[in-house]
């Protein structure tokens, strides 16, 4: 069984990892050190194909795109493999596995090709700062015409409703930050439909910018970790300040900011849509700005547009460092069998 979601991405505030709470618990964490993506990326998918038909595997995507992955947790082992890439420096716990005696490459650096990474990588990250100033506006418009007092008053009716006949545990639930998209090499993605389509409550949150939805979610998520249950928190990965999902596995429930680029609509039972622009906005307010809001999201769409250009350019250069990089079946079966051997 096998469970996706991602711990970095490309944001308005640069690379963003949030790690560090999706293995705080975890017994053995071992950090492949190789400088191939692609290698690691394949030896990641031999360690799933090895567990997943005996565990539930969490598979951590990465934002350089599909080909690639930033690790694998095995939760029920107390065990996770990780792309060095992603650890954190400070991180004592990790236990090197260096990959490099076990490929026969021996590429000569290319620092042109991973300055070009960089460099259109950066300009990426200028383009989505830009847009979120620009979107800023955009919040600006509805705050003024929001009803504060009703948004608060349908974020604790709803939390009473969430946890109603739920018991409340001795502790604090744990929280893990993750992301359930971000713009890649590949284009924006989301996996929403795969997080989502096993649970019997998922609440689509429609609204405007500024409307209160991170709010209400922020709330909620506190109110169900108080409560004592582990809750999901999956950020914006373009404003990773903001919040745009918070799913709660033991109450089988989720719910997720459904409007563009992530929007969806629900078509099962225990499906159903709560619209704050709808409960909490002055009635007409659409109308009554819509030049401006047109103008605003044309232009902050602009730049998200210049972001995914930049890093579709910087993915040809990260292809084209990959190129020099190999992995046999051979020195696959040495690796995962080194690997096993590292294991308590």
């Amino acid at each position: 069984m096998k469970k996706y979601y991602y711990v970095t991405a490309n944001t308005s505030e640069g690379f963003v990892n949030l790690l560090p709470s999706n293995v705080k618990q975890l017994q053995q964490i071992f950090g492949l050190n190789h400088p191939s993506q692609t290698v690691k990326a394949i030896i990641l998918k031999d360690i799933i194909t090895k567990y997943e038909s005996t565990y539930e595997v969490e598979i951590l995507k990465s934002p350089l795109g599909e080909r690639y992955l930033d690790g694998v947790i095995i939760r029920d082992k107390g065990l996770a493999f990780l792309n060095d890439s992603i650890v954190p420096a400070d991180m004592r716990t990790v236990i090197d596995l260096d990959l490099n005696r076990f490929t026969n490459d021996s590429p000569v650096r290319n620092k042109k090709l991973e300055e070009n990474f960089n460099h259109y990588t950066e300009k990426a990250y200028k383009h989505l700062e830009t847009g979120l100033r620009i979107h800023d506006d955009l919040e600006a418009i509805y705050i003024k015409e929001m009803n504060f007092k009703r948004a608060d008053e349908i974020a604790d009716t709803f939390i009473q409703e969430v946890l109603k006949g739920q018991p409340k545990k001795d502790r604090n639930g744990h929280e893990y930050h993750r992301l359930f998209g971000t713009t890649t090499v590949d284009g924006p993605v989301n996996i929403v439909p795969h997080l989502t389509e096993k649970l019997s409550r998922v609440y689509y949150i429609k609204g405007r910018a500024g409307t209160g939805k991170s709010t209400f979610m922020k709330k909620v998520a506190s109110a169900c970790i108080k409560h004592g249950y582990d809750t999901e928190i999956y950020h914006c990965s373009f404003d990773p300040n903001s919040i745009d999902m918070v799913l709660v596995p033991d109450l089988n429930f989720c719910m997720f900011d459904s409007t563009d680029p992530h929007e969806f609509f629900p078509t099962r039972d225990g499906e159903k849509a709560i619209d704050l622009y709808e409960e909490a906005v002055t009635t007409g307010t659409d109308e009554k700005y819509a030049a401006e809001i047109k103008k605003i999201n044309d232009h902050y769409k602009s730049y998200m547009k210049k972001s995914v250009v930049e890093l579709k350019k910087a993915g040809e250069f990260l292809e084209a460092l990959e190129q020099q990089y190999s992995c046999s079946k051979q020195e696959r079966k040495e690796i995962i069998h080194f690997i096993e051997q590292q294991l308590q």
